[in-house]
């Protein structure tokens, strides 16, 4: 069984999302919504997480959290767990409220972040339930244009000062901020199917990618693929191991093998994991059927072929080197 990306440091923001199960509401009174803003606040305290934003819908909840101590797994854990306990007593019920694991992505602290802080606090607008934030009761708006001391525990201040220096202009700034829609780029991230662990720019993922290198190529977990090496570095690697260019690897003679074609092939298959499709574009062929029988081949030599055995494992320690070092 798949499992998400989980990437945890000291410092980082996360956009975490979980909803009911099978699309149940979760949030059936107004003791709900307290209940789970008390428990918000309370783990903020005992578990050293800062609560951005928030926003309660009736059957998921969006949140906008920094981790000073790196403890984003540890931290929801308590949330969802403390929250299904006092909604069963609530309710007299008992059993799974949400529908499991919770959904974080990764922002980059620079204006991702307010991308994230709008597409949070616009929820409500978007799925029709009010026409103005200021009608929503169950999100983090209020404490953004707010003075009330009752807002205090929100950790507003770093988002406010990327909108503005001066604090007599910040609310203000989010004001007009919020009141404009979501930029292109975050409509088409959070209209992915499948939505990526990581919303930054290059430089913040190729980050990642040197520091936490050592969660690639884990089968249980498909994103761990961005940790791994892309199929033009893979390629390389073979061209340098087989000492052939990389002309001779990019075609194809009917008739003749082609081994170093095919070992980059299965690589970039196991080390990326890229689709069969995908990975027939690094080299100019549109039919999957074609790569996928080159990779069996590689497959069932390596089952008799000690010195391909070795090729592939030199291979791969030099990938792995090259990954560390980069």
């Amino acid at each position: 069984m798949s499992r998400p990306l989980r990437i945890e440091y000291p410092g980082a923001w996360y956009h975490v999302m979980n909803r009911g199960r099978r699309r149940e509401e979760v949030f059936l009174s107004r003791t709900d919504y307290e209940s789970f803003l008390q428990i918000l606040q309370e783990t903020s305290v005992g578990w050293n997480i800062k609560i951005a934003a928030y926003c309660l819908m009736p059957n998921h909840y969006h949140l906008l959290v920094n981790t000073p101590n790196g403890n984003i797994s540890r931290c929801m854990r308590h949330v969802n767990g403390v929250y299904t306990q006092r909604f069963n007593r609530q309710h007299e019920t008992d059993g799974q409220v949400f529908r499991g694991r919770y959904k974080s992505v990764l922002v980059e602290a620079d204006s991702h972040l307010l991308e994230v802080l709008r597409y949070i606090h616009r929820n409500p607008i978007r799925a029709g339930l009010v026409n103005s934030l200021a009608d929503f009761s169950w999100s983090s708006h209020q404490g953004y244009v707010s003075t009330a001391k009752k807002w205090a525990w929100l950790e507003r201040d770093f988002l406010l000062s990327m909108l503005c220096a001066k604090k007599t202009g910040q609310r203000a700034a989010y004001q007009d901020f919020v009141s404009l829609d979501e930029s292109e780029e975050i409509e088409r991230f959070y209209l992915l199917k499948n939505l990526p662990s990581v919303l930054g720019g290059t430089v913040f993922k190729d980050w990642l990618k040197e520091k936490f290198q050592h969660l690639g190529f884990q089968e249980e977990i498909p994103e761990s693929r961005i940790f791994g090496p892309t199929a033009a570095e893979i390629i390389t690697m073979v061209c340098d191991h087989f000492q052939v260019p990389k002309e001779q690897i990019a075609v194809s003679r009917r008739g003749r093998e082609n081994l170093p074609r095919e070992v980059a092939m299965y690589l970039i298959r196991l080390l990326s994991r890229q689709t069969l499709i995908e990975v027939g574009e690094s080299f100019g062929m549109s039919n999957y059927s074609t790569v996928s029988s080159a990779i069996e081949r590689v497959k069932l030599r390596l089952k008799k072929d000690r010195v391909i055995q070795k090729d592939l494992q030199e291979i791969r320690t030099k990938l792995d080197k090259s990954q560390r070092q980069t």
